[in-house]
């Protein structure tokens, strides 16, 4: 076949999946031959589906995946790693077509969506979706689309990611809080809080939806990236009134610009002002606000908290632990001079 350039001498029949396993590795003779478990797991369905694909035998690939989920071994990041930069499509986008319609064959072409664009391989990911497109079994929605628009955003390819959720609009397939909180994140990440103001309104006027969590988070973001502390307060504090679920990296958006403008007392207060619930979560305020004062070389401010952390029983990561061995003699010597 086409697909890989060494295809397999013996095609397996339909039924190979139950005694086709890890020979790649192994001699050809039957002791060798690992048997199929009880309890197959993902995993091992994603080591089968390698070998099949390493070997170009698309059949066996096609058997492996019609089986692993009627198993509910759910297609993962690995299910196509066999899949290189140099890699062809046509003859694996014909097996897929082939598989089980419905939920199999639509998860597998999403998982190849994923893995291709893991390539940054986006215009075969697009291939791919004019092929489910055409195909009467299976149904494209938003989340098809997530790892191409992640892509393209983060590469800061706006208006190729605009394209993009113009064919969405093409297919049928509406925008959803996933597709424009992309859209935001990378937005606020370039601090052009005005074009993120535009998917804000196109979110809640067009779409009728309303932020969540990663919402928020990329609106804090945005707005500590352009130094409105302020403003993100207003944020936080809205999250709270509202009782929306703050993300670990909302907090340290915080903590981080109000350092950078040396409100040292602020920043302890934040923490405080949050901790006290949940040891996890203290453990990564106090740890954040320590790790950026000894950034700072502020060894005394990162010291006091470093004793708060301690006297908490919070647990320290390995370098900012070295951190406050190497200093804590110090700082007590030059408290007593």
């Amino acid at each position: 076949m086409s697909f890989l350039p060494k295809p397999l001498n013996k095609t397996l029949n339909s039924f190979s999946i139950l005694t086709f396993t890890l020979r790649r590795f192994t001699s050809h003779s039957a002791a060798a031959v690992k048997p199929f478990p009880d309890n197959p797991t993902s995993a091992y369905y994603d080591e089968l589906s390698t070998a099949a694909g390493n070997s170009g035998d698309l059949d066996s690939l096609r058997d492996i995946l019609n089986k692993r989920i009627q198993d509910r071994c759910y297609n993962t990041k690995s299910t196509f790693k066999f899949i290189t930069n140099t890699s062809s499509l046509d003859d694996l986008i014909r097996t897929l077509s082939n598989l089980n319609p419905g939920f199999t064959r639509n998860s597998a072409f999403n998982s190849l969506i994923t893995r291709l664009c893991r390539l940054d391989r986006v215009d075969d990911a697009l291939r791919v979706v004019d092929a489910m497109s055409r195909d009467a079994h299976c149904s494209i929605t938003a989340c098809t689309f997530y790892p191409i628009i992640n892509l393209l955003t983060r590469e800061k390819s706006m208006d190729h990611a605009q394209r993009v959720v113009e064919l969405m609009s093409r297919l049928g397939v509406r925008r959803d809080l996933t597709v424009h909180n992309l859209f935001l994140m990378a937005h606020c990440f370039a601090g052009d809080m005005a074009a993120a103001a535009e998917v804000l309104r196109e979110m809640e006027e067009e779409d009728g939806l309303v932020g969540d969590t990663r919402t928020f988070d990329a609106l804090v973001m945005g707005a500590c990236k352009i130094g409105k502390v302020e403003g993100a307060m207003v944020l936080v504090r809205r999250m709270v009134n509202d009782g929306v679920l703050m993300l670990y990296s909302t907090h340290m958006h915080v903590i981080g610009a109000l350092l950078e403008k040396g409100c040292i007392e602020q920043a302890v207060k934040y923490v405080k002002c949050f901790g006290g619930k949940d040891k996890v979560l203290d453990a990564e305020l106090y740890g954040c606000l320590g790790s950026k004062l000894s950034v700072m070389k502020n060894v005394e401010e990162a010291m006091k908290v470093l004793e708060e952390m301690k006297q908490k029983g919070l647990t320290m990561g390995d370098k900012l632990k070295r951190y406050y061995e190497r200093n804590v003699g110090k700082v007590a010597k030059k408290m007593v001079d």
